[in-house]
């Protein structure tokens, strides 16, 4: 068996493991949050609160997540995002007061928020070139299940409103997969970074048995070639040249993700589908889950053709889905045209052109857009920017499609869709088939590729 096996194994472990935590996370609030209400008694605006604390906490999480791996490692980041994740879970599940909901979900939100920019960079440093992309759109195919899993134990626990027992069961996938990541070792790519060469070989080995001492002595002579051609590592050599093109892209990037709209959706699916005429449990939950199915199949897809056709055709096929998604979902409510297929159809081709595109490069493009020193930080810049567009979403869509009106708030997601478009169209690179010490000289190059690094 190659070591491209041992390690994709690995490495497709480790992201869906995590994925899923984050996945339930999502959606399971969306189906808590109907029985949240009427339990506590939540305004419009308190129900935007509760949705917008974890994401609040998922924006300082991402913040220092960059630090954070690089000071401890990327596992042991990971394995302390499980633990706390379960019991910050059980304590959200325990909330008596309003006051002591938000703080459990802020704390939740803070794990999430590391898991979101270590995983991609754990990632993007163990898969080979050859199969990297597929690796990262796993964690996507991961989070797609989580939320999935969280539609439907909502909808299992409906009929008792049992909103307690939605947010509680969290806690158990979270323990499960705390004791996976602690048998898996660093990247070497890490252990390089801080000196450790002995434990870089011993990570090697175990991920491919089979590795001559050769084979694992070159690769080690890769990495430290890589790293010594890289200088600095700071947040000051993001934000000057050749990287300060790297920065403002995947700022711009990170934004875009979420300003267009997907965690409207996502968060508030059921109060969605109730504005477009549909009622009961079967209908604001398990219609969610159902349009979350077709989305894990679009970003399978998307997984088995990211490192054949690329990231650019795959991206911006996906936000062309959504803008359409959107002049459909405008249709519906300009036309009053609730309660049909036409509506669902909307939000389901909103959802999979996201998850096709979106969702599914956003962990490639954070993995892959910097240099081994620059990686974490950079992770952690993008999905720092991306959390700020989704807590504007979380903090104003219900809000908006109260006083707007559905058709007005889509066509706001449908002007920012085509911003969206245009914007990858013109600067975002293709990075199939390179190494990630080459894609540096994109950026040194002012964002092109120079010849000698043309991609086969």
């Amino acid at each position: 068996m190659g070591r491209s096996t041992h390690l994709g194994t690995l490495v497709a472990v480790t992201a869906a493991s995590i994925g899923v935590i984050y996945g339930y996370d999502l959606s399971n609030i969306a189906g808590a949050l109907l029985f949240i209400t009427d339990d506590f008694g939540l305004s419009t605006h308190q129900q935007e609160l509760v949705t917008t604390a974890v994401v609040i906490g998922q924006l300082v999480g991402a913040i220092g997540a960059g630090a954070l791996a690089n000071a401890i490692g990327r596992k042991r980041s990971m394995v302390l995002v499980a633990f706390t994740y379960a019991a910050f879970a059980l304590f959200s599940a325990a909330a008596v007061t309003v006051p002591m909901l938000l703080i459990a979900r802020l704390l939740l939100g803070l794990t999430i928020g590391v898991s979101i920019v270590v995983v991609p960079v754990f990632v993007a440093e163990s898969a080979p070139a050859a199969r990297r992309g597929r690796l990262l759109v796993a964690y996507q195919v991961a989070t797609v299940a989580g939320i999935i899993i969280g539609y439907l134990s909502a909808y299992l626990l409906a009929d008792n409103h049992d909103w307690r027992a939605m947010l509680g069961l969290a806690a158990v996938p979270a323990v499960l997969v705390g004791v996976l990541l602690l048998k898996m070792p660093d990247t070497a790519r890490w252990y390089v970074l801080q000196g450790r060469d002995d434990d870089a070989r011993r990570a090697l080995q175990l991920v491919d048995p089979a590795a001559t001492d050769a084979t694992v002595s070159a690769e080690l002579a890769e990495i430290r070639a890589a790293l010594s051609a890289e200088t600095g590592g700071s947040f000051r050599d993001m934000i000057r040249p050749p990287y300060l093109r790297a920065t403002v892209f995947v700022v711009a990037l990170g934004f875009f993700i979420q300003i267009t709209g997907i965690n409207a959706v996502v968060y508030y699916s059921p109060r969605l589908f109730e504005a477009m005429g549909y009622h009961g449990n079967f209908a604001l939950l398990v219609l969610p889950a159902l349009v979350q199915v077709a989305a894990l199949v679009a970003v399978v897809i998307s997984l088995l053709l990211v490192d054949r056709l690329g990231r650019r055709p795959i991206l911006l096929g996906g936000i062309a889905m959504m803008i359409v998604a959107n002049i459909v979902l405008i249709a519906v409510f300009a036309g009053g045209l609730t309660n049909n297929a036409l509506g669902f159809f909307g939000v389901l081709l909103f959802t999979v052109g996201f998850t096709f595109g979106f969702g599914a490069l956003v962990w490639v493009y954070a993995g892959e857009s910097f240099p081994a020193q620059l990686r974490s930080l950079g992770s952690s810049t993008m999905l720092t920017s991306d959390l700020v567009a989704n807590a504007i979403v979380g903090a104003f869509f219900l809000t908006m499609l109260n006083s707007l009106g559905g058709a007005n708030t889509f066509a706001v997601f449908g002007v920012l869709a085509v911003v969206a478009f245009g914007f990858v169209y013109r600067f975002a690179p293709e990075t199939k088939g390179r190494q990630l010490e080459d894609i540096r000289h994109f950026w040194e190059h002012d964002g092109r590729w120079p010849e000698l690094t043309e991609a086969p």
